[in-house]
């Protein structure tokens, strides 16, 4: 992306003046009514840095290396302060702050939402519009005082953050999912379908990393859970995480990963590439959208397929949403133990009913009955996410796929959650506890020289907090 294209969104660039309302923006005032003081003070800061950006963009070398971060925020500052200087503009050392850093991220960064990401204490941001952006902090979510200065500007900030990676979006390709340079997961959708003008979803992912003893301190699950998921991690037990949209799956996926032997061979496979493994012999694949011309398309079924011919010894697939579900099924059948993956569903039950519809979606026109003997025979167990009313992120079922019963799928939970109710802070207060159930696969672990005190299945010691 060229300098001029990444910081434009004047007047000239866009065919708007300082003072014409955005589409999606707020509405004109009447003639003749006066204007609040609020909206006059945000029309002179918008005319203000608009102003202060034309010259810049007039000054600043095109031929900038915007890699050399250090160097282009430099030149950025020196013409800066040239520029208010020489237009006697008086602004207080916060404001001048204010103005230049909201400058700068326009060409170092990602415009407003750069402040936004780096933030620690937000974990997602959804812009609606240029002037409607929420965050979740603490598992709650709140509307922003970050706002674009117009539609535009929102679609510059989405072509920076698609074009690195090769990907588009336009009218005829309206929805992209990308990534930022640090994992962060980016879903946008812009005219004609987000009737309320360029949406952004970002799942924020944090850089050092959230592990096991994390989730323990979070609450999200009990040390006994951690050493019974981390068992059956290296004893390369087949693993299918479920939950509902931001309820930590891709967390508890990476966290999971993390227990795989450095000495096997891993092979990835996501739409966005987001898991952060940290053993040596990882080899990462990423699905690939069709061209303009509908061609190209690289699927995740497309890549599960070949990740049997990369002699892999786990496969690990960030989200099944598909076909690919049979095919990640049929690995688990021919050899490939200790894979995993995640998928949408609200139910350890459901998770088998959504893998079940997932097979039918590859159109192999196979028995129901059929699948589900896939089903039985390749999984051994299903993590259950939710993310409760509080905010709070919580594995609620450990649950063994047992085998087949007739045509149902046996199921058998080990651990749960158990709600007792709601303190003075709307904290949900509750249990995860041993079902007191010993799994069948336990025999697999002493195979492993992998072995667990009976107590993590609640025998003899009654449950725990």
């Amino acid at each position: 992306m060229s300098l001029l294209k990444r910081i434009g969104g004047t007047p000239g660039a866009t065919g708007q003046t300082p003072n014409t309302p955005a589409v999606g923006g707020p509405v004109a005032a009447r003639p003749g009514a006066p204007i609040p003081p609020r909206r006059e003070e945000e029309n002179s800061v918008i005319e203000l840095r608009q102003r202060v950006q034309q010259r810049l963009i007039n000054e600043l070398d095109p031929r900038l290396d915007l890699s050399n971060v250090a160097r282009v925020r430099q030149q950025v500052e020196e013409i800066f302060n040239t520029i208010l200087d020489s237009e006697n503009i008086v602004l207080s050392r916060s404001e001048r702050a204010r103005l230049f850093e909201s400058i700068a991220a326009d060409i170092l960064g990602f415009g407003p939402l750069q402040e936004l990401l780096n933030d620690p204490e937000i974990s997602e941001i959804m812009v609606n519009g240029p002037r409607k952006v929420y965050v979740e902090k603490r598992g709650k979510i709140q509307l922003s005082e970050v706002t674009f200065v117009d539609e535009q500007h929102v679609l510059r900030v989405i072509d920076r953050i698609v074009a690195p990676l090769g990907r588009r979006i336009d009218e005829s390709s309206p929805m992209v999912d990308a990534r930022l340079p640090d994992g962060s997961r980016v879903n946008a959708v812009i005219r004609p379908i987000a009737l309320c003008g360029p949406t952004i979803s970002i799942r924020k992912f944090r850089k050092e990393g959230i592990t096991i003893e994390d989730l323990i301190r979070f609450g999200s699950l009990t040390r006994e859970m951690a050493e019974f998921l981390s068992a059956c991690v290296r004893a390369s037990l087949n693993i299918v995480v479920s939950g509902g949209t931001g309820s930590g799956k891709t967390t508890m996926l990476n966290v999971l990963s993390s227990f795989i032997p450095d000495d096997e061979r891993i092979i990835t496979v996501e739409n966005a590439a987001e898991l952060q493994l940290r053993q040596e012999h990882v080899v990462p694949l990423e699905s690939r959208p069709p061209n303009v011309e509908g061609k190209g398309e690289i699927s995740i079924r497309d890549l599960v397929i070949n990740t049997l011919r990369m002699r892999p010894e786990r496969i690990v697939v960030g989200e099944c949403r598909g076909g690919e579900a049979l095919e990640m099924l049929q690995a688990m059948n021919t050899g490939h133990d200790g894979s995993m993956t995640t998928l949408h569903a609200n139910s350890p039950r459901d998770a088998i009913a959504r893998i079940e519809t997932m097979c039918l979606m590859a159109g192999m026109d196979l028995p129901v009955r059929a699948i589900r003997e896939q089903i039985a025979s390749a999984v051994n167990l299903i993590v259950q996410l939710a993310r409760l009313k509080d905010g709070s992120r919580k594995v609620i079922y450990i649950t063994e796929v047992q085998g087949m019963e007739g045509d149902v799928v046996v199921l058998s939970d080990i651990f749960v959650f158990e709600q007792q109710g709601i303190d003075e802070r709307g904290k949900i207060i509750g249990q995860l506890k041993p079902t007191g159930i010993r799994p069948r696969f336990v025999d697999r672990f002493e195979e492993r020289n992998i072995y667990l005190p009976p107590n993590i299945f609640g025998y003899g010691s009654g449950s725990f907090l």
